[in-house]
């Protein structure tokens, strides 16, 4: 049997389209890496768009505030150039700009409005004006704490008047409204300890984006929390997903550490499959496809056949020298991003866990990410396997190279849609489906299946059924075929 396998792995390693192939896929993995590190590293936020701003110039020049028609247009006009020019003085990542855009924004839209609308009113604007002056030397002393302090008091009157209310109200219905509102106040007020606490500065950085991750998911918990009707099966995935996103966000927040980052090393071997999953798929199908139909349209099966083995043996062989080639097409494509990837970015980032939450046991999990990385694969595993015998099987029965390659490339690409056809109308019949089934990630750390009533042992036996479904007609048939007018 080894001396078999031998046999055909030097006939793939002979094959020039194995290398073209792998050429290819070297290639992709340099423009990926390329990509991840010039372009989502190319620019920092910006609140307005040049384009936006010179409009809004241009715009202006034609509108009279004196015209009751052109006041509203130029009033918003007029905010966007006095904002733009705020934040001029300011690089687009310095956290004086989200400041800008979210506080001092709306006193000058009311400046404008005192100046420039219907009900002029001088003095007001002027007092308006003193106080975005007070703002604005407030920015350049660099002092955030002012504008993190007032949301704290803010969100810590708000907690106490609800509550307040909340002890003096008897009605039902405004109870539960209260109980509701405490918990979202709740909330803001967390975000608003965390900024203090974790000393964040405003900005747009990955720990202000957990912020507001935090704080958007806790909404989605509290809301669906609190729902009269019973949360359909999509909904509970969603509730499962806001906790992990919440918690995820927790930890970034207490730890300072960018567990989400994608664009370095350990973030695209943490996404392994999704960034390289169809490279490996064309090799092993590539492969599995031809190794046996190329046999028989070159004639070199009779030399084959006539060697001391059964025919069984012989395509058992080939069946193993393709489970052996999607092994080095993982490997190979695991060695080319560390390579690449390590060249590109450093090796810095493999030192940063990768954070799960286990819904076993309701808590954040910390995994290395090579661990993370192997245990990812062979939970993606069965769904390569079945394709690859997919095309094994087809390669054997029809002897047709292109069919055997291409169907079973066309149902890869179509598995998104019978997935998200089976889960929007809740088909229950096809959960009987292989593609429902043959990705164990949605099990992992105790996570929900794509449609309710999947366990892994059902998805395990499914998976089983098909491969036995395609593997037995295949040595059946194999065993039978003639040869004699190959």
């Amino acid at each position: 049997m080894s001396n078999l396998v031998k046999n055909e792995l030097t006939k793939i390693f002979k094959k020039k389209s194995i290398y073209i192939v792998l050429f290819v896929t070297f290639a992709f993995v340099i423009l990926s890496n390329c990509m991840y590190k010039y372009f989502f590293n190319s620019g920092s936020y910006s609140y307005y768009s040049e384009s936006y701003v010179e409009f809004a110039r241009e715009e202006i020049k034609g509108l009279d505030p004196n015209k009751t028609s052109d006041a509203k247009m130029y009033i918003e006009y007029k905010t966007v150039l006095d904002v733009f020019d705020m934040m001029k003085e300011y690089d687009n990542d310095d956290w004086q700009i989200q400041i800008i855009a979210s506080k001092i924004e709306p006193y000058v839209t009311e400046k404008n409005t005192y100046l420039y609308g219907a009900e002029k009113d001088e003095n007001q604007a002027n007092k308006i004006n003193e106080q975005i002056n007070e703002l604005q030397g407030r920015l350049k002393n660099d002092d955030w704490k002012y504008f993190a302090n007032e949301e704290l008091q803010i969100a810590e009157e708000k907690v106490k008047v609800l509550e307040d209310e909340k002890n003096s109200t008897e009605d039902k219905q405004r109870l539960e409204s209260l109980n509701q509102e405490i918990e979202i106040a709740k909330i803001d007020l967390d975000v608003a300890r965390y900024r203090i606490d974790e000393n964040i500065k405003y900005g747009y950085d990955y720990m202000n984006v957990a912020l507001a991750n935090y704080q958007q998911y806790g909404y989605n918990i509290v809301q669906m929390d609190n729902s009269n009707e019973e949360l359909t099966y999509q909904e509970k995935k969603d509730y499962n997903e806001a906790i992990e996103n919440k918690e995820i966000s927790k930890y970034i927040i207490e730890n300072h550490v960018d567990v989400e980052k994608a664009n370095d090393l350990r973030g695209i071997l943490s996404r392994f499959f999704n960034e390289f999953g169809l490279f490996i798929i064309v090799i092993t199908v590539m492969i599995a496809g031809t190794i046996v139909s190329e046999e028989f349209n070159k004639g070199t099966i009779k030399l084959l056949l006539i060697k001391p083995y059964t025919r069984n043996k012989i395509l058992l062989a080939k069946f193993i020298t393709v489970l052996i080639m999607i092994v080095f097409s993982i490997i190979m494509l695991i060695g080319m991003e560390l390579i690449v990837g390590g060249f590109v970015f450093g090796f810095d980032s493999l030192s940063v866990p990768v954070i799960v939450y286990n819904f076993n046991t309701n808590m954040i999990q910390e995994i290395n990410v090579f661990s993370y990385l192997g245990a990812q694969i062979l939970m993606i595993l069965p769904s390569v396997i079945l394709l690859a015998t997919l095309s094994f099987a087809l390669s054997t029965i029809f002897t047709n190279s292109p069919v055997a390659i291409a169907l079973p490339l066309l149902g890869y690409m179509g598995v998104a849609v019978i997935n998200q056809f089976a889960m929007q109308y809740n088909i229950d019949f096809l959960k009987y489906f292989v593609t429902l089934n043959w990705d164990f990630t949605v099990y992992s750390y105790g996570g929900m299946p794509l449609m309710q009533g999947l366990t892994p042992e059902f998805s395990a036996v499914i998976c089983l059924l098909y491969f036995l479904i395609m593997m037995i007609p295949t040595f059946v048939i194999f065993k039978k075929k003639n040869i004699k007018n190959v």
